[in-house]
């Protein structure tokens, strides 16, 4: 530890103290070096990581602006908007080593027709009995199990979708459930993908010099002719 007074110290009567789990002032004094030591480890990541999460932010806000005002100006110069319908769009440089990728996806929720649509499809696999498979049984657990933060698993029930089945109940519940889709709004991503190759004057270590920004390696493999590297990275920034 250093001289400077511990990040969370509170100073009462001229005595530091530490508040513990139940909302205690412990004295300083009377907390273990390690524990202080752990206390003031966490503290200072966890700052840096809010910090680096800040610069990521606004990197992501400037980075957006520009790619919107290159779109309005190539609307303004050919009277035509560029990207897909949704606002998808990838934009290349003229050596085709470096890309950007803009993808927005929908957000959905899901409506009470849900619970309809569940109980056909219980009926079903009940009154089927030994004839519905247990694969079947497994792809309807998992599409109606509730993800993290209370969210339903939205692949589950795609999958579900493509099973078909000459009952008309079932047909009725894959009604049900296209019906309880709900778009609730949408999220854009900036993504990355880079190719390296190795030709005269650029070097490798020039080629990897991104400025403030890292970038996180999500898959990496040679291109179809084999004389490149390329990865798909999404952004980061250098701490």
């Amino acid at each position: 530890m250093s001289d400077k007074p511990h990040p969370g110290a509170v100073e009462v009567g001229g005595e530091l103290y530490l508040q513990d789990c139940k909302g205690n002032l412990v004295p300083i004094t009377a907390i273990k070096a390690g524990d202080l030591l752990i206390d003031e480890l966490v503290r200072g990541i966890i700052q840096r990581a809010k910090a680096m999460s800040d610069q990521l932010a606004a990197f992501r806000v400037e980075s957006f602006a520009q790619i919107g005002a290159l779109q309005a100006l190539l609307d303004q110069q050919y009277g035509v908007t560029v990207g897909g319908k949704k606002g998808n769009m990838t934009l290349t440089t003229f050596d085709g080593c470096q890309q950007l990728k803009v993808q927005v996806s929908d957000q959905y929720d899901f409506g009470p027709e849900l619970l309809a649509a569940k109980a056909l499809i219980d009926e079903c696999l009940t009154e089927w009995a030994g004839g519905s498979p247990p694969e079947l049984r497994a792809i309807v657990n998992r599409a109606f199990s509730v993800e993290k933060e209370g969210q339903i698993n939205r692949a589950g029930l795609l999958m579900l979708l493509r099973v078909d089945s000459k009952d008309p109940r079932w047909g009725r519940a894959m009604d049900a459930i296209r019906d309880s889709m709900r778009t609730v709004g949408s999220r854009e991503y900036l993504l990355y993908r880079v190719t390296i190759r190795r030709r005269a004057p650029l070097t490798i270590e020039q080629q990897l010099v991104w400025g403030a920004v890292v970038m996180s390696i999500k898959s990496c493999a040679p291109n179809d002719a084999g004389d490149a590297l390329v990865m798909t990275c999404e952004s980061g920034a250098r701490s």
